[in-house]
C-alpha cells in the first residue's frame, strides 16, 4: 500500500507517518520516483506507534520499546507516569479549594502554598538508597529467620501469615501489596483466590516476582504515588517496606492508602517499628548494652516507624486500629473503616 491508502486505513495523515518514518520508528520499502510501499508488518508497527502515542508516550519511548520488544514495560511505567502527573494535579486542585473555600490571608496563602511544595517534593524526590535492583536475584535467599546477631526477619514468616489473618481477604476482593518486592506476601493472599495487584518501584524486585508469579499483575510505583484509581481496592497490605520512608513520608503513604481504598477498606502493615519514641530509646539502649554495634547501625540507617504516630493518625482518619508485637522491632499495625 502507498503512503495516502495507509493514512487512510489508520485514519492518520501521511503526514504523520513521514515524520514518525523521520524519528526512525519505521523504515517503509521505497520504490521508483521514492514512493514508499507499506507492507502488513508496517501496518501493525503503525498502528502500535499510533496507539502508544495517544497515550502519552514520547517518540524516544516507542522507539524503545519497539526496539526491546518490551512494550508492556514501557506501558507500565506510562501509567505509573499517568497516575503521577494526576495525583499532582488532585493536590493542586485540594490546596486551590482551600484558598479560595477559606478566604485567606497573604500569610494563609504562603502556607498553603509551602504545604503543597513540600507534598510535590515528597511524592517526586523518595530515592531507593538501598538500592532493590541489584538485591533482586538474591533476595528470597538473603531472608534468613534464625543464626545473625541481629536479625530483621526475625518471626517473618509468622509476621505474613497474621497479616493474612488479620485481613481475613475474600476470593472477590481486589488487594494491593505495597513494596511487593519477589511477591511473598501477596502469594498468600492468591492462594485463597483473591485478585492481588503488586507495587513496587523496582523493576529488577518486579521481574522476580513475574517469574514466581506470572498470575500476580505488578505495576510500578511506590507508596508516596499509587498507580491505582481513588476508592476502588478491598485493602492494602505491606510488609518489611515502610521503614524506608521518613517520618513525614509515612503519613503521605497512609494518606495515599486511604485514597484508594473504598468504604469498608482494610490496612495491614508488618514492619520494622518501636511502639513508640521512649520505647525505641530504650531498645537502643539495651542493644548497646549488649554490644550489639550491628542492630544500633541499622536502626540508625533506616527509619523504623513510631507506632504510636501511625496509630494517631488512622483514629484521627476513622478508622479501628489494632497492633501486635511479634519482638523488639518487629510490629503488625491493622486498621479498618
Amino acid at each position: 500500500m502507498k503512503i495516502t491508502e495507509t493514512a487512510k486505513m489508520l485514519h492518520t495523515t501521511p503526514r504523520t507517518i513521514r515524520f514518525y518514518e523521520e524519528k526512525g520508528l519505521i523504515t517503509p520499502e521505497k520504490g521508483e520516483n521514492d514512493y514508499r510501499y507499506f507492507q502488513e508488518e508496517d501496518l501493525w508497527k503503525l498502528q502500535t506507534i499510533l496507539a502508544l502515542r495517544e497515550v502519552g508516550m514520547s517518540t524516544a519511548q516507542i522507539k524503545a520499546s519497539l526496539e526491546g520488544d518490551n512494550i508492556q514495560s514501557y506501558l507500565d511505567l506510562q501509567r505509573s507516569a499517568l497516575y503521577g502527573e494526576w495525583i499532582q494535579i488532585k493536590d493542586m486542585i485540594t490546596t486551590l479549594d482551600q484558598m479560595i473555600g477559606e478566604s485567606p490571608g497573604h500569610e494563609d496563602l504562603l502556607n498553603l502554598s509551602q504545604q503543597l511544595k513540600e507534598v510535590k517534593k515528597m511524592r517526586k524526590s523518595w530515592k531507593d538508597r538501598w538500592n532493590f535492583d541489584e538485591q533482586a536475584e538474591e533476595y528470597d535467599q538473603t531472608i534468613k529467620t534464625t543464626g545473625y546477631r541481629f536479625n530483621v526477619h526475625e518471626h517473618y514468616h509468622v509476621a505474613l501469615s497474621k497479616v493474612k489473618d488479620w485481613v481475613e481477604p475474600k476470593p472477590e476482593e481486589l488487594g494491593v501489596d505495597i513494596g511487593t518486592g519477589t511477591g511473598n506476601l501477596a502469594a498468600l493472599f492468591m492462594d485463597d483466590g483473591t485478585t492481588m495487584i503488586g507495587v513496587d518501584q523496582s523493576e529488577e524486585m518486579l521481574k522476580v516476582c513475574l517469574k514466581k508469579y506470572p498470575e500476580l499483575e505488578t505495576r510500578p510505583g511506590h507508596f508516596l504515588s499509587l498507580p491505582i484509581m481513588d476508592h476502588s481496592t478491598d485493602f492494602v497490605v505491606s510488609s518489611y517496606a515502610l521503614h524506608h520512608l521518613q517520618d513525614a513520608e509515612k503519613e503521605l503513604a497512609l494518606a495515599e492508602m486511604d485514597r484508594i481504598l473504598n468504604d469498608d477498606g482494610r490496612i495491614a502493615i508488618a514492619d520494622l517499628m518501636f511502639e513508640n519514641e521512649k520505647e525505641k530509646q530504650r531498645i537502643l539502649a539495651q542493644f548497646e548494652q549488649e554490644g550489639n554495634g550491628e542492630a544500633v547501625d541499622a536502626i540508625h540507617d533506616e527509619f523504623y516507624a513510631d507506632l504510636s504516630k501511625l496509630v494517631n493518625w488512622l483514629e484521627k482518619e476513622g478508622y479501628n486500629v489494632k497492633t501486635h508485637q511479634f519482638n523488639r522491632i518487629l510490629h503488625l499495625l491493622y486498621a479498618e473503616k
